[in-house]
């Protein structure tokens, strides 16, 4: 669907059956953020895993919002985005430089992988970014991160219930 006010192309996510659908979704994201400026540009989806899992991923906060950047971007799963360095720059206010040296540490680091691009009659066009290697690592690390949620709703569970009794506490009079 393309809005022929701004030029933009958005997306709209399928309404789901159940009641928590993308539909209600929607609405709250509106709600919170209101309509004027989810319409201006439309919204990303990104997983909050990957800002829980920042420090544990090793990215630094620009590198972070360059990936943010890049996703963005990321609309099909089959279609890897492809913006330029100039561009990403502008974005998050670095130059084409510093956003090609964050990109090659992304790169170091098997979150991001750069693919030249190429044109017969324009030569070398912006490069492709695939974040597969990110989509893995956020695969593999969600079983912990889980783990822990799991970990803290059952002690939450557990103090709430009658008659619970603090075991780690001492016996220095407390």
């Amino acid at each position: 669907m393309s809005d022929s006010k701004t030029g933009n192309k958005v997306i709209p996510l399928p309404a789901r059956k159940d009641k928590d659908g993308a539909a209600k979704a929607a609405r709250m994201s509106e709600r919170k953020w209101g309509r004027e400026a989810m319409d201006a540009k439309g919204y990303c989806i990104v997983p909050s895993l990957l800002l829980h899992a920042q420090a544990r991923l090793k990215m630094t906060p620009s590198q972070l919002a360059i990936v943010m950047h890049l996703a963005d971007y990321w609309w099909y799963a089959d279609r890897k985005p492809w913006p330029s360095k100039k561009t990403l720059g502008e974005r998050v206010n670095l130059s084409p430089r510093q956003v090609q040296r964050h990109l090659a540490e992304l790169e170091k680091m098997g979150l991001v992988a750069r693919n030249e691009r190429r044109s017969p009659l324009q030569g070398k066009l912006s490069n492709e970014y695939d974040l597969s290697g990110l989509v893995k690592r956020l695969k593999e690390i969600e079983p912990e991160f889980k783990a822990v949620e799991d970990e803290a709703r059952a002690k939450r569970r557990a103090v709430a219930r009658p008659g619970f009794k603090n075991r780690a506490r001492t016996g220095s009079g407390a």
